[in-house]
């Protein structure tokens, strides 16, 4: 299944390079959400909420009104969780909240998942050179993405893998790296990260792993239109 995303800065949907350079911004919100009217399921993240520089909430209810969104993006709390729940998400992505210095926080996954539901739950496991990263891919940790997924399994309903490495480049994911990830849970994987082409996200699919795209569609190199 193709997963369009929907990033928000500054009360704009943006796409980012790198998750850094700002590559594209509309304030057409309205059409984007008709646009994506009728998917399964369409990503929503909240990047002021991510680094810490405010929220777009009231864009969040919004959307989340519209759509059937899984949302992420400063959930660092259980009760940040259920607020997000509360705003009309479908489930909550949760990633660096789940990770200390030393690796997996088991303890917070527990309580995430006590009072939400392990099916409400994402766990976004971001890699960049092998290793997992938070804090908006700018902290290194001492470990795998597929040993954090074996650790986060019992808390989460689904993973989000994305492979920073590849993230907003528009030359193609690592494919084998996230077939990887997949054979390591029995949790349903969502790849992110350079996905571009039909190819990529039929092979995907193939493999039972739902693929997010951004810049590709918002750039028109890839369509929805009759993706499954």
């Amino acid at each position: 299944m193709l997963i369009p995303s929907i990033d928000l800065q500054g009360g704009r949907i943006v796409q980012l390079v790198q998750g850094e350079q700002l590559a594209l911004a509309s304030d057409d919100v309205d059409g984007w959400i008709a646009r994506f009217s009728g998917r399964p399921a369409v990503q929503l993240i909240d990047l002021d909420a991510a680094k810490g520089d405010g929220s777009n909430e009231l864009l969040v209810r919004r959307i989340c009104a519209a759509l059937p969104c899984r949302v992420g993006g400063g959930i660092r709390t259980v009760d940040r969780a259920d607020a997000v729940l509360a705003l009309g998400a479908t489930h909550a992505i949760i990633g660096s909240a789940l990770f200390t210095a030393n690796g997996v926080d088991v303890a917070f996954a527990e309580r995430v998942a006590s009072r939400a539901g392990v099916d409400r739950v994402i766990a976004a496991v971001d890699s960049r050179e092998g290793h997992v990263v938070i804090h908006g891919w700018r902290t290194r940790l001492d470990i795998t993405p597929i040993d954090a997924i074996r650790q986060l399994e019992p808390f989460a309903g689904g993973f989000l893998y994305t492979h920073v490495d590849r993230e907003g480049l528009m030359q193609g994911t690592d494919l084998e790296a996230i077939a990887a990830i997949a054979a390591a849970t029995r949790r349903r994987v969502t790849a992110a990260g350079g996905i571009t082409t039909t190819e990529e996200v039929d092979y995907l699919d193939s493999i039972g792993v739902d693929a997010v795209v951004g810049m590709a569609v918002y750039t028109g190199k890839l369509t929805i239109d009759g993706r499954p």
